[in-house]
């Protein structure tokens, strides 16, 4: 049975593909991207960002782990300032999107919109894309916008090392071979299973936790924030909020994705998840918790809600998994 079941999912997921790549290749690329730069944060207080110009001559290292899928080169990028675009409802209403817009790159996560009116919140550039596996689908649904920004876009996709192998049975590397063949202008990369398991490694180093024992899986805001730290000198995170934000008796109630209003609330699930012992889970407090440290260490800073971590009492052991993370 197990058998004709996987040849089902293959051939609807084919076809699913080939539809979009047809309505892809049929729209014509009308991008008018402007190459825009902001300035590189002080790493002791917190402040606004500023707009300045960059060194545009620098030479980018090749990131090592994330590879070409077409030509299997290393990504070559680096930002003075990245703002760190998260899907959350706290980005609803903020009117952050010309600020976010004036950093030097723009990250965002899975299939977030920018159009339909939410670029005056979320702003409206796109550098760099990460996407999960699960979320291919849904970023080919979105066609018109992913040709929009596919000219000055990375895309950077991250999923089970079964379905990115390279020996013809990897069922997303095959569809993502054939999307860039038809639109071979569009920049993507995958992420190697040596990466994944670096990832994996820093989630048990800096939280003591490993990942599938405890039967769950890294989320996309994970593999965005750990990419932006080798990419970024400066992060500004919009739309995160504390690790403890939903222990408080009075937090608002915003939905978890703010293009998706009516979907189900931010707080919910994240506790949700993180109690989940049974499937498969994200611990996205834990993971908040990881990045909260960080910003004690790295140049991160959290915007809307705006918040800092506190700093750590003297002699304090939670700072030792910080100290020890290293921009790989």
């Amino acid at each position: 049975m197990k058998t004709p079941m996987r040849h089902g999912v293959a051939v609807f997921l084919a076809i699913t593909m080939c539809t979009s790549l047809f309505l892809l290749y049929s729209v014509s690329y009308n991008t008018d991207s402007t190459a825009s730069s902001a300035s590189k944060g002080a790493s002791g207080e917190k402040a606004e960002p500023t707009r300045e110009t960059v060194n545009t001559h620098r030479t980018p290292v090749p990131l090592q782990g994330y590879s070409g899928i077409i030509d299997h080169k290393p990504l070559k990028m680096h930002c003075s300032s990245c703002a760190l675009v998260t899907s959350s409802g706290h980005l609803t209403g903020g009117g952050r999107g010309k600020e976010i817009d004036q950093a030097e790159c723009v990250i965002r996560m899975n299939d977030a919109p920018t159009a339909r009116g939410y670029g005056v919140d979320v702003g409206q550039r796109t550098s760099l894309r990460v996407i999960a596996h699960s979320s291919m689908q849904r970023v080919l649904r979105s066609r018109q916008e992913l040709l929009n920004s596919s000219q000055d876009t990375v895309f950077i996709f991250w999923g089970p090392s079964s379905y990115m192998r390279r020996d013809g049975k990897g069922l997303v590397y095959n569809n993502l071979r054939l999307m860039n063949q038809v639109l071979p202008k569009i920049k993507v990369y995958i992420i190697s299973w040596q990466k994944m398991q670096q990832f994996d490694d820093l989630f048990k180093r800096e939280t003591g936790k490993d990942r599938r024992i405890s039967n769950s899986w890294l989320s996309t805001g994970w593999f965005t924030m750990t990419i932006a730290l080798e990419l970024c000198d400066r992060i500004n995170v919009y739309g995160m909020v504390p690790p403890d934000f939903c222990r408080e008796s009075q937090h608002p109630s915003v939905p978890y994705h703010y293009y998706e209003p009516t979907g189900p609330d931010e707080c919910a699930m994240y506790i949700s998840h993180e109690r989940g012992r049974r499937g498969s889970h994200h611990r996205f407090i834990t993971e908040k918790r990881v990045f909260a440290n960080w910003a004690r260490t790295y140049n991160i800073h959290f915007y809307q809600p705006d918040w800092s971590p506190p700093p750590l009492p003297r002699n304090s052991t939670e700072a030792t998994g910080s100290s020890r993370t290293q921009k790989t």
